[in-house]
């Protein structure tokens, strides 16, 4: 039964070339609107200084007006608050950027959501942009974003930019990451004005909301206690009723999420063990497992080429050839090189560790960027 082994892979590689060449929907779709109600974009630093002034000067450089930029330093201490006080007094600003200065993080509070919220108590737009210091944003995407909104008439939208990867270990490892989680969400149109509170997925990097729709869900402090808070605001937002709306949008947004390996395996290690159950329906015993199998689809990618090298075999060949151009695929959908297509059973081995640690870790040791969490932040609804 062996033979059937290649044929499985060869319609998984077919169903990713069709996924790949017919993403929808996609913000060029929209035509930009350039102005309307004022816009609040909320930008949470917490030692962000190699990302911050290039963040800021691109959000500030948008087509679109009104808008007002406002940094929460989030008791940073590389000098990030005196580069957002740098910028602010510059001619490009024009008195439409200000710093807030974060408060001490209270219990029960995770550090992302407690920025956020202070942000946003300061904001005076009617519509709030949340988006990440580590975020570059063409003059076009936020005027699209808004024609997109307006368009499909829904209460929020996110954008999935194009991920920048520059280092040896980022091109290699986290096109494994994006395909395992483009595997859960599937298309974008099961995501857009779903029903289903547990298929409700943002990309935090990117939300565009109005404040009505907003508080309605009881802002970030609905989701405080959450690591992926993202996930759980769009949940939120189903659960009230609200239309989500996701879209691509390479051209006009890029982002680096991490520069080493280090920072590749602590990022996802806080997400996923921790994000990943609450995509599942909310039964119990699913949830409490889905950790400790996330790391199983690893061993198509490994289980192949350790058969081979042991015992031979064409069937095994045959499916190590085919996984090379599965992955030649993703690698070029992705923007990184195609020849570290060669290398995918150590990306597939290395995800597979992140994935065991993430289980090991969440809920129980959860660090990100000097803060320490404990056991008082287990995923709630599990």
């Amino acid at each position: 039964m062996t033979w059937l082994i290649p044929p499985v892979y060869l319609v998984f590689l077919l169903l990713l070339l069709h996924r790949y060449t017919q993403r929808r929907p996609h913000l060029r779709s929209y035509p930009p609107r350039t102005s309307g109600p004022l816009i609040s974009v909320i930008i949470p630093a917490r030692n962000e200084a190699l990302n911050i002034e290039t963040c800021v000067r691109s959000i500030l450089g948008t087509a679109y007006e009104p808008i007002e930029v406002i940094v929460v330093d989030d008791r940073s201490s590389d000098g990030t608050a005196a580069i957002i006080e740098q910028v602010a007094r510059s001619p490009e600003a024009r008195s439409r950027m200000r710093l807030v200065r974060g408060a001490e993080l209270p219990a029960g509070w995770f550090g992302k959501p407690w920025a956020l919220v202070q942000g946003c108590r300061m904001a005076s737009g009617t519509m709030l942009l949340f988006t990440d210091a580590d975020t570059r944003h063409a003059p076009e995407l936020i005027p699209r974003c808004v024609a997109a909104l307006e368009a499909e008439r829904v209460h929020l939208v996110s954008v999935l930019p194009r991920q920048e990867m520059v280092t040896f270990w980022e091109r290699l490892v986290q096109p494994h990451v994006f395909l395992a989680l483009a595997s859960r969400v599937g298309g974008l149109e099961r995501i857009n004005r779903t029903r289903i509170e547990w298929d409700g997925i943002a990309n935090g990097q990117f939300i565009l909301t109005t404040r009505a729709a907003y508080e309605t869900v009881g802002t970030h402090e609905a989701v405080k206690d959450r690591v992926a808070e993202d996930l759980a605001l769009a949940q939120a937002y189903v659960r009230h009723g609200l239309n989500i709306f996701l879209a691509h949008g390479p051209e006009y947004m890029t982002t680096r999420m991490y520069r080493n390996l280090a920072e590749v395996v602590e990022g996802w290690s806080k997400n996923l063990a921790l994000g990943v159950p609450l995509t599942l329906p909310p039964i119990p015993l699913l949830r409490r497992a889905a950790p400790y199998l996330m790391w199983l689809p690893a061993l198509a990618w490994l289980a192949p080429p350790v058969w081979w090298a042991l015992h031979g075999g064409g069937w095994a060949l045959a499916t190590i050839a085919i996984s090379l151009a599965i992955w030649a695929v993703v690698y070029w959908a992705e923007k990184a090189p195609v020849r570290y297509a060669l290398l995918y059973p150590l990306g597939a081995g290395i995800v597979a560790y992140i994935m065991l640690r993430s289980t090991w870790r969440g809920g129980r040791k959860i660090e990100w960027r000097g803060r320490h969490y404990g056991t008082g932040y287990p995923p709630q609804g599990l």
